[in-house]
This record gives C-alpha cells, structure tokens and sequence, in this order.
C-alpha cells in the first residue's frame, strides 16, 4: 500500500451508538490512502473499546485515549499532534463521510495546490417513524459557501466562503496548520468558528467544491452541542465564539466577508434563539442576545 495521503482526526466521547458507522464509512472510501487517529475523549459507554478493537483490526487506525474528558478541541488537539501525512481532515465520531470524499477532496489539492479546500454537507436527521437516519438536502448557506466549484480563491473574491465553519468539510495542507500554528480552542464549545475564520484570513489561495462530503448528524435524543443552545453557558460560548469570527475577518480586513457574517447569522442564528429567549426562564438568556445583537454587523 501507499505511504498515507491524508489523516482523519475523529475525536469522539460517549458516541458509541453512531461511531460505527463513522469507522465504517472511513472503511468505505474510494481513497485507501488514509489514516485516521481515533481520539477517545474520557468516554463512560463503549466508545473506547469501538475505537481499540478498530486500530486493533486495522492498522489505517490509531488509537488514542484521554483518561478524563478534556473537551472537543484537546482531542483534535491531540490527533493534530501526531499528524505526519501531507494533508489533514476530521471527522467527528457520530457523523459518515460520503464514500468518495477524501479521494475528491485530496485530488482537488494535489491539483491546485491551494492551502485548504472545502466542501459541502447535509444534515443527518432521525427518521420520524422509525430508529434510522436520512441525509437532508444541501442547505441554502451551504451552497453558497461552495457551489460552484473554485480553484485559487480568496476570501475578497469569495466571501460567502466564511460561512462554512465547520472542521470537518475541509481537507488541508498540514504544512498550513503548522506554518500559522493552529489549533483549536480548550476548554470552550464552539471550536470550529474561530479557526475556520483564521484559515480564511491567513491562507494564501483555497478551494471550494460542491460535493457532498459529510453527513452531520441531528441526534434523535438532542445531546449534541448544537441541540443544547437553550442552555446559557453553551449560548454564551456560541455567541462569542461568533464574535471572534467576525472580529477576526474585521481584524483581516476583510469587510465583504464581515458583512456576509452578520447577514447569515441574522437569517440562520438568531431566529431560534430570539424564540428561545421568548419563553426562557432566565432573563439572562435574553440578555445575553441583546448585548450580542448590538455588536453584530448590520
């Protein structure tokens, strides 16, 4: 086999249940140049035994545990450590990559030689009548963000492109994260926002493809962090992390992206919470929005 390619950082805690098919989807590719570091974060269910006996059967796995949670991004932390392959992606442990994303993704970088590339995703949402999953439809942001495809493109030709902000739509040079020395914030929700924006700012050229690379999982039991905005520490890590982002891309210079920002999380963020602070117990939750609401872009 070929020396690795590209290596997967697939954190995970207590996703027993879904990571299954994340290992499973990783067996699936049409890419068989991969490696993936499988990254136990302090699970209590069966997670750390999926993740071991996975690396045991395989060697494309390596397995790494915490001994106590230390959060999502110390675990992608923690895989970025021991990343020496030419490209970097994630995964996070309850999500399925699409059976030809690392292949698409890795040969649109071997052929452009651009910093990072991103593609698109759908949500993953429970079946109402049965125990299943079925991928949604590519979503209007999304689209944006990467359709049509580009090669070369920046932030000032592109500024939709701020809009993706997840980890685990994008394939990179690991070169890129060591050269601007990225990593993704501890001890906080919301990791993915300030680092997308950082490698939107500091890369030379990226790449955009419309191809459906993830499937993000909706959870039927609404334990995952983007299901729990109804709690204030995790609406306050949400808003700052949102903050960041845009005081980054304004930092950067990048007024067009500052303004596409403030438009999407208008449209797309802010109308469940405004509804949420409707009918909260807290006073301090709606607060909170409204000391948010006066410091985003128009």
């Amino acid at each position: 086999m070929s020396s690795p390619a590209v290596t997967v950082i697939v954190p995970g805690r207590d996703v027993a249940a879904f990571a299954a098919e994340a290992l499973g989807s990783l067996r699936a590719q049409t890419l068989d140049t991969w490696r993936a570091i499988l990254v136990d974060d302090g699970s209590v269910d069966d997670t750390r035994r999926l993740f071991a006996d996975a690396a045991s059967a395989d060697p494309r796995f390596l397995f790494l545990a915490h001994d106590e949670p230390r959060g999502l991004g110390a675990a992608r932390n923690s895989g970025l450590d021991l990343v020496d392959t030419p490209y970097t992606a994630f995964l996070d442990a309850d999500d399925r990559l699409r059976p030809q994303a690392l292949e698409r993704l890795t040969s649109v970088l071997d052929s452009s030689g651009s910093d990072f590339v991103v593609g698109a995703y759908v949500r993953l949402r429970p079946d109402a009548d049965g125990p299943g999953y079925t991928p949604s439809a590519v979503q209007p942001w999304v689209t944006a963000a990467t359709d049509p495809a580009r090669t070369g493109t920046t932030l000032a030709e592109h500024p939709a492109a701020s809009g993706n902000i997840v980890a685990w739509s994008k394939a990179s040079r690991t070169d890129f994260w060591h050269a601007h020395g990225l990593r993704f914030p501890e001890g906080r929700y919301y990791e993915d926002q300030v680092v997308a924006q950082r490698m939107y700012t500091l890369a030379r050229r990226f790449d955009v493809v419309p191809d459906v690379v993830v499937e993000w999982r909706e959870r039927r039991d609404h334990s995952s962090i983007t299901q729990r905005l109804s709690e204030i520490e995790v609406l306050r890590d949400y808003l700052e992390a949102l903050g960041e982002g845009i005081a980054l891309l304004r930092a950067a210079g990048a007024t067009a992206a500052v303004a596409e920002r403030g438009r999407l999380i208008r449209a797309l963020d802010l109308p469940p919470l405004l509804r949420i602070a409707e009918t909260h117990p807290d006073p301090a939750y709606g607060i909170a929005l409204e000391a948010f609401l006066e410091t985003l872009p128009a």
